[in-house]
């Protein structure tokens, strides 16, 4: 069985970055859009984030544009709205397509160990997966299920 460390990432840069970096610490990957109704997550996502990161949580944040361009400026631009309007301290990674024949790899390998409701698309922005500290899909959260609601199962994998 593969794992998430397997793949490489890009951060907005441009600069590769292996997800092996990452490895030991349980993850919360997440599709993200600055535009988007659901972007109040980005707040519970750092609340996770500054309470669980010494103890090994890692949450990263994967901007996407396919639902509604609700993720419409650069990469650069996007990690300065995230800081400046959600206080985002976490990883936030490239621009990536979350469905169709351009799908970033690392959601292709989400998706295919961790179904959704009847498909395995991807519906909308923050669609949250977690990984134990092995680099295994343990879950898939859908979009409008809070960050708050997943702090038992992070919990137990810490």
């Amino acid at each position: 069985m593969s794992s998430v460390y397997d793949y490489a990432v890009q951060k907005p840069n441009g600069e590769n970055i292996s997800l092996e970096e990452y490895r030991g610490n349980v993850l919360l990957i997440v599709n993200t859009a600055t535009k988007c109704g659901l972007s109040g997550q980005f707040k519970d996502l750092e609340t996770l984030h500054q309470t669980y990161n010494e103890q090994g949580l890692r949450v990263l944040g994967f901007p996407c544009n396919q639902f509604l361009h609700q993720e419409p400026v650069t990469d650069d631009e996007m990690s300065a709205v995230c800081e400046r309007n959600f206080g985002v301290t976490f990883p936030l990674f490239k621009k990536i397509k979350v469905n169709g024949p351009d799908t970033e790899p690392l959601f292709q390998h989400l998706k295919s160990y961790a179904r959704g409701n009847f498909v395995k698309d991807i519906k909308w922005n923050f669609t949250k997966f977690l990984v134990d500290k092995n680099g295994h899909v343990v879950k898939r959260y859908a979009p409008k299920t809070s960050p708050k609601e997943i702090e038992k199962d992070i919990q137990q994998l810490l």
